[in-house]
């Protein structure tokens, strides 16, 4: 199916997406239904039986069925929280049904006895056809709610349904989830990070622990539910299955039906059959910020604040050197965009710490993927520039976590127990892509809390523009290699005075594998 390998290999997604345009015409698109002519601008056609568009359509009422169902028999499943532009007061809740329903809604209120505050529900139809990967012809129906005029620091209660299914009826009180919204002021707060989870014990295992660390959000820096495990960006990977995403939403809803969880993009999450970006399968699913340089191509790119914190997630799919379906796809607007919001942060009186997250590493010495030369050459002189105190990535999976860096170097040696101080130092970068999928290895031995290995050098390698190039590095300080994941706690403090950043990797077990401190003196 899709583009021949031969071609793919040579071809942008966007240049096999017109090559799937030009090959398929559009007299062979099913007219009516969930997917019509009118939803296919910027479609990926594909060949089959009968070919059909794979992209989402959005509307406020269900989509075409060929059968009707009772609403009262079907369930919503898989909520999920994010963030809007203002943490303080907005919200989106998203969340699945299995076939179609009539009037979808969200009741909200601060008890959950009076749910009185009712909302239509918005409906992002994903249909995936035959010939697309490993299922039959699929219907994803993903609805979303997006909540405004919040109040900060307020835990509301609120409940999905539809015509049919009220949660507000007696019967269905059970089927209630709460969020808090982000404060208006400073005061200390937890959040926690991963990437790479996809479907299975692991990620349950670390779900569960996630809850008991009573995070504000969550990060999730890319590769989220791996329904293509190819993560090459191509129309022609294998083994693609939509369904996996129910299996993941339906995973995480424990956790993310009361904590935003907020993802960045990675290369298994380039899904090449829905859109020229491959993200339209993401944009069906999620509801984040869209405050990034540009939505169109870039859903993933974004920021918010939560109390004295800024984040901001990247897609590093951009600049990526190593898997380069996406490279250039910004032209350059996320790096400029991203110094913008460097800049901003930076000169804003009640924001001590900058926290940037994203999928493939800048630094890390695994002998899958190691180091992404796109990020460095890009983004890292930024991160230098205006002092990022934390940054995140995924990709490689096992912990790891660097000495201070500045211009590729040891500015100074962070061991176990340390404190950075990045206005005068340098800056600290973690990978914590064990959050579920199948590990990888190191090259080293592993060096973790009460398992103390050091060594004086790393022999790793650098993805660049044209090709891999090894290299020495000194700066991995801490190497773990199982299941984990990454926890901060952020604690404010009076102008003047050493404001903290405290980050612990958790492993499955509930063990610490290490800790450090960042330091800087609050505004």
């Amino acid at each position: 199916m899709g583009v021949p390998e031969p071609l793919a290999d040579r071809m942008s997604m966007a240049e096999q997406h017109e090559y799937l345009r030009a090959r398929f015409s559009r007299r062979t698109m099913i007219r009516g239904g969930a997917v019509t002519l009118g939803a296919v601008t910027g479609g990926v056609f594909v060949p089959g039986a009968v070919a059909e568009a794979a992209v989402p359509t959005r509307s406020t009422a269900p989509a075409t069925a060929t059968a009707t169902v009772d609403g009262a028999l079907v369930a919503p499943f898989g909520r999920h929280l994010a963030y809007g532009n203002d943490p303080r007061t907005e919200m989106t809740v998203s969340w699945q049904v299995p076939v179609a329903v009539k009037k979808p809604f969200i009741r909200i209120g601060a008890h959950p006895w009076d749910l009185s505050r009712r909302i239509e529900a918005e409906v992002r139809t994903l249909f995936t056809p035959a010939g697309v990967g490993a299922s039959g012809d699929h219907t994803q129906y993903y609805l979303h709610a997006k909540l405004t005029h919040l109040r900060p620091g307020r835990t509301y209660y609120y409940g999905v349904g539809h015509q049919g299914f009220d949660p507000a009826a007696a019967h269905l009180t059970g089927t209630l989830g709460t969020f808090t919204t982000a404060p208006d002021h400073k005061k200390p707060f937890t959040f926690t990070a991963f990437g790479d989870e996809g479907v299975g014990y692991h990620g349950l295992a670390n779900n569960s622990l996630l809850l008991g660390q009573n995070p504000a959000f969550h990060l999730h820096a890319g590769d989220i539910a791996y329904a293509d495990p190819a993560g090459a960006g191509k129309s022609s990977d294998t083994g693609f299955d939509s369904r996996v995403w129910d299996q993941f939403l339906a995973q995480t809803e424990s956790v993310a039906k009361s904590v935003p969880w907020m993802p960045a993009y990675g290369n298994h999450d380039m899904e090449a059959w829905y859109a020229p970006h491959g993200y339209g399968g993401e944009e069906a699913r999620w509801n984040l910020p869209d405050n990034g340089p540009d939505k169109s191509n870039l859903p993933g790119v974004y920021s918010f604040v939560h109390g004295n914190t800024a984040v901001i997630s990247l897609d590093a799919n951009d600049v990526s050197f190593e898997i380069p379906a996406n490279l250039g796809l910004s032209g350059g607007t996320q790096t400029r965009w991203l110094e913008a919001q460097l800049k901003k942060f930076r000169a804003a009186k009640d924001i001590d710490f900058v926290v940037v997250f994203f999928h493939h590493c800048a630094y890390c010495t695994s002998t899958a993927h190691a180091s992404e030369g796109g990020v460095r050459q890009e983004w890292v002189p930024l991160f230098e520039k205006y002092t990022v105190d934390l940054v995140i990535n995924g990709h490689n999976h096992q912990y790891e976590r660097t000495d201070v860096l500045k211009g590729d170097k040891v500015v100074k040696k962070l061991p176990i127990g340390g404190t950075a101080y990045p206005e005068t130092e340098g800056v600290v970068y973690v990978t914590a892509g064990a959050a579920g999928r199948s590990l990888y290895a190191f090259s080293a031995p592993q060096s973790y809390e009460g398992h103390e290995h050091e060594v004086d050098s790393v022999a790793s390698f650098v993805n660049t523009k044209t090709g891999k190039v090894d290299e020495t590095v000194t700066w991995s300080r801490v190497r773990y290699l199982d299941y984990s994941f990454l926890r901060v706690d952020v604690a404010p403090a009076a102008r003047g005075h050493w404001a903290t950043l405290t980050v612990s990797g958790i492993a499955e077990t509930g063990a610490r594998v290490d800790r450090f401190t960042v330091a800087r003196r609050a505004k």
